[in-house]
């Protein structure tokens, strides 16, 4: 049943609300007809993790407005999988997401893009339960586990994967749950309705602060992601059909500018003045706990939202060990992502 959920292609697609639905809270998602001169672009988010926090600033803070633009947040909190379904129905113009699902859809035939850096390493841990019997000193110990991650096709169920197929060690031998992200991830683990948690922060940290469960496997590090995954894993991108990026071109341009404000921002600013500027809709759990989530994922943001070409062989190389369209296809990673658009900025600085 698992295996079937995961097909990109076959889930069904649910938006919450569509085009002319609610939209999430911040500074540029508010309902109503577009300002005089603002275009408006459907931007669509998978979940709350802290990856996605300089999308979550640039929309409470305002910069997309700036910039003359009116993003309209569609599709909040379901996951990046299906963020991605939305992509490539139509339904969204950009999605927040992670730079994997663009070598992904490569393999499929299908051409996405990413144009801005949001998350430059993964941010992900694998927690236990205080009862828990698994030990990554010993990798069998996963065996029979129920494993939380937050949703089929994401991330999280990468590094599962990858880590299950590094030890030779089938799937099947484990139970893979979707629990979502952030404190409902955490309750999870602490009802005992999954033994292993897969997740970012502001879970990681939650689950500490509350003395729910252990962290095991730390990737929130570049240390820690090299001993995972072999190197550093780029993760939270936006990301575009290259149709819709070559035929709006300026909007791209935009929301590049207002991004890149939003990790400036980040990098500048201590963690309470960050939280500051969230309103509660963005935060999980309390505001001091989140503080402490923000300051512990830190070190993953980009600074100026350009990609790295040697990090990008990273998600290739994970995804050709455990998914058969990636290791069947010759992947041309220079046509996943497009450092175009950030240029500008980064000859300035």
């Amino acid at each position: 049943m698992y295996k079937a959920m995961l097909g990109i292609g076959a889930t069904a697609l649910l938006l919450l609300g569509g085009c002319g639905g609610a939209s999430a809270p911040g500074g540029g998602a508010e309902g109503g007809t577009p300002a005089q001169g603002q275009q408006e672009v459907r931007i669509s988010v998978g979940s709350y993790n802290l990856n996605n926090l300089p999308f979550f600033i640039a929309d409470a803070q305002g910069y997309f407005s700036d910039e003359g633009l009116k993003v309209r947040t569609e599709n909040f909190a379901q996951g990046g999988s299906k963020v991605l379904q939305a992509l490539v129905a139509g339904s969204t113009d950009v999605a927040v997401g992670f730079y994997d699902h663009t070598i992904q859809m490569q393999a499929k035939g299908k051409a996405v893009t990413a144009f801005v850096l949001l998350s430059r390493n993964s941010g992900l841990v694998l927690a236990g339960g205080n009862d828990s019997r698994f030990d990554p000193a010993r990798p069998e110990t996963i065996r029979g586990a129920r494993v939380g991650i937050t949703a089929p096709g994401s991330s999280s169920d990468f590094f599962v994967r990858y880590y299950l197929e590094r030890h030779g060690i089938p799937v099947s031998e484990v139970s893979l749950i979707g629990v979502g992200s952030g404190a409902a991830a955490v309750a999870a683990l602490q009802q005992g309705k999954v033994d292993l948690l897969v997740n970012y922060d502001p879970a990681a940290t939650l689950i500490q602060e509350r003395g729910v469960g252990r962290i095991l496997i730390d990737a929130r590090s570049d240390a820690g992601a090299r001993e995972v995954y072999g190197g550093v894993y780029p993760t939270s991108v936006l990301y575009a059909q290259q149709s819709f990026i070559d035929a709006n071109p300026g909007a791209i341009a935009k929301i590049v500018r207002a991004e890149q404000r939003a990790l400036k921002f980040i990098a500048e600013s201590s963690a309470d003045a960050i939280v500051a500027a969230l309103p509660d809709s963005y935060v999980s759990g309390d505001r001091a706990t989140y503080v402490k989530a923000v300051e512990a994922a830190r070190a993953i943001f980009s600074l100026d939202g350009r990609f790295n070409e040697a990090d990008m062989a990273t998600p290739l190389a994970v995804l050709s060990e455990f998914n058969a369209d990636v290791a069947a296809t010759k992947v041309d990673l220079a046509r996943t992502y497009t450092n175009r658009f950030v240029e500008p900025y980064s000859a300035k600085h």
